[in-house]
């Protein structure tokens, strides 16, 4: 008879405990993971029935472990890919396995930095767009500029001039219901009967098919086109899977663009929101990046040897989001038992990594939740290396990672050329959704005069 398997978890939180804290875990979970983390260690877990367990991992070893060097063996869990393919489809963001891997094969050369470069004209001009006329008479709530802002920096950069404002509007109407009522599924998961019987799921899964309709016409549309547009769209369109030499259908290319709304202008727009607060708070910061600026400015630089030129917005820009990752947590789950350090794991345990705490946690960090920039100048971003992950880590780190650098430090060198930031805030209120959400970031924008 074979002997019994023996797993091995970290020290466990009582399930009592959390289920009696569930409504307002689910609520805000950041204050009760930090107070998890402090009274059990930085990896521990919960046993939710009679073999399945939850882990929540803020130690760098766990996490290269997971995202790295044995990620063939986790995959996304059911939570990410269960939920947001029912509304955007099968694409980079929720499939797993060989079909996973052949899509990135397949999209990963559309975003080639050499691609991104071409694209740095059109992002600036959508950025000045969105930025030079900010109101100065009172304080705004900085996420809604920001959220427009790359909102429309995805669109333009997909789509170029072959969309009407219209059906942007539309497309961005329909993306932000999806989202508010995804978080409410994924939050929310004993109510799941409730949003059937009431018609909620019906109602977002129909918006999810007005949406796919307009990306599919507009697919259509570019196909029968002689015209170029340089933009991304055109790159999806030229991409070929390397066994057959085929290019996307409509319907993948559909799923794909849907994930890359949904996936690059949000995260985007929080870190530029947290980005301006934290400017605001630290005015001899925002002076350092403004003359940093105004230097390449005088230089007359073009848009992307202007970005070469701005370290130190560049590392401001990387300080907020180790602060706020806009990504904050993901989770896996394994295929097969595994060990981890001193833990023998079994399979389909739901191992989570909480970035926000790995961004802050002492062991790793000096004064961790100061805003000190220079920890991403020089030398010192070298002791950064496998503590800070903005974007993931692994095969599946954010695809999008050059064109989300482009277009922030071209936003905060826009912004603080042009502005003075300031704010009454002391700290922000966030929402942890799915992404990290700025909430009600008030701040005054005061216009600088230049010759």
């Amino acid at each position: 008879m074979a002997a019994k398997t023996k797993y091995n978890y970290p020290e466990r939180l009582p399930l009592l405990k959390f289920f009696l804290n569930a409504e307002a875990i689910r609520k805000n979970p950041i204050p009760f993971h930090r107070q998890f983390f402090n009274l059990y260690g930085d990896t521990f877990a919960v046993k939710l029935g009679r073999k399945k367990h939850l882990m929540l991992s803020r130690d760098k070893d766990v996490v290269q472990h997971i995202l790295q060097k044995n990620h063939k063996n986790y995959y996304k869990s059911t939570i990410q890919t269960k939920y947001l393919s029912k509304y955007l489809g099968m694409g980079l963001l929720t499939a797993n396995g060989e079909f996973w891997l052949k899509q990135r094969r397949l999209i990963q050369p559309a975003f080639h930095k050499r691609k991104m470069d071409s694209l740095v004209g059109l992002m600036q001009k959508t950025i000045a767009g969105e930025l030079d006329e900010l109101t100065t008479v009172s304080s705004i709530d900085v996420f809604k500029v920001m959220n427009q802002l790359a909102f429309n920096v995805v669109a333009k950069s997909l789509f170029n001039l072959s969309v009407s404002t219209d059906q942007l509007k539309r497309l961005q109407y329909i993306i932000q219901e999806i989202q508010w009522f995804l978080v409410k599924e994924v939050r929310l998961p004993h109510k799941g009967w409730w949003f059937k019987l009431s018609g909620q799921v019906k109602k977002h899964k129909l918006l999810s098919e007005e949406s796919r309709e307009i990306i599919g016409r507009i697919i259509e549309e570019r196909k029968a086109s002689t015209q170029s547009h340089d933009d991304l769209l055109d790159m999806l369109l030229a991409t070929r899977y390397e066994d057959t030499g085929e290019p996307m259908s409509t319907r993948q290319l559909v799923d794909e663009i849907s994930i890359l709304f949904v996936a690059g202008h949000e995260t985007t727009a929080n870190a530029l929101a947290f980005t301006s607060f934290l400017l605001a708070r630290h005015p001899k910061v925002q002076q350092r990046v403004f003359e940093e600026v105004l230097e390449a400015v005088t230089a007359s630089l073009d848009p992307l040897e202007q970005i070469k030129q701005l370290p130190y917005t560049r590392a401001v820009i990387d300080e907020s989001m180790r602060l706020y990752p806009p990504a904050w947590i993901t989770d896996r789950e394994n295929l097969e038992d595994d060990t981890i350090g001193d833990y023998h794991i079994r399979k389909n345990t739901l191992v989570g990594v909480s970035f926000y705490e790995l961004h802050r946690n002492p062991k790793y960090w000096e004064n961790p939740d100061d805003f000190v920039p220079e920890r991403f100048l020089g030398e010192h971003k070298k002791e950064t290396a496998g503590i800070y992950y903005p974007f993931g880590a692994g095969p599946r780190m954010c695809i999008g990672m050059g064109f989300a650098i482009y277009e922030m430090v071209l936003a905060v060198s826009h912004l603080v050329y042009h502005y003075k930031l300031n704010t009454q805030l002391n700290e922000p209120k966030v929402n942890p959704l799915i992404t990290l959400k700025p909430v009600d970031i008030l701040i005054n924008f005061e216009r600088r005069d230049h010759p």
